[in-house]
């Protein structure tokens, strides 16, 4: 979808890091009971029929993922010109094979996928190379407002969030034009 968008608007997207459950432990946890009832009450459905009309697979999510590592390899992704590509596959492997992408298997192998070196990755995360930026820009998306993932911010004015289909962003994008005009 997003590929999508940038064919038809003029428009480039950052994907930049946040925490749905800040206090997830590094192992992460048991779904809670809020998540359990969104899926019994059909969210489920509603994100495998997005999904699948985009051509792609939708697995639920078995547990809680701690994703401290993942937004930190991001930005080592970010460092080396791969953000984009790193961010698609870690998406597919969380969302299309239900990997945890809290193991330094998934993240390293991901890295790969996206032409990055996994182990040098994983050295510089480890090191806190990342920790600080990640840290601040998490910050600073509680500071605006952001409250679930994903959060499309626009021209640092508009939001739209969680997953949608392709027409609302496509209507975002046609009023925003208009608006700014």
């Amino acid at each position: 979808m997003v590929e999508k968008l940038k064919a038809e608007y003029d428009i480039e997207l950052e994907w930049r890091p946040f925490y749905l459950y800040w206090d997830t432990p590094p192992e992460g946890r048991e779904l809670s009971e809020h998540i359990k009832q969104a899926r019994a009450h059909g969210s489920e459905e509603r994100l495998s029929r997005i999904a699948g009309s985009y051509g792609m697979p939708f697995a639920s999510t078995k547990r809680i993922y701690n994703t401290r590592l993942a937004h930190e390899a991001t930005e080592y992704a970010r460092a080396h010109g791969k953000a984009d590509a790193f961010h698609r596959v870690v998406f597919r492997k969380v969302y299309a094979d239900g990997l945890d992408i809290s193991r330094w298997d998934v993240l390293r192998e991901a890295a790969q996928e996206a032409g990055l070196d996994g182990d040098e990755m994983q050295r510089e995360v480890e090191g806190g190379t990342y920790t600080a930026e990640v840290e601040a820009v998490v910050r600073q998306a509680y500071q605006i407002g952001v409250s679930g993932v994903p959060t499309y911010v626009i021209n640092d004015r508009y939001a739209i969030v969680g997953a949608q289909p392709y027409e609302v962003f496509k209507n975002a994008l046609a009023k925003i034009i208009k608006t700014d005009k």
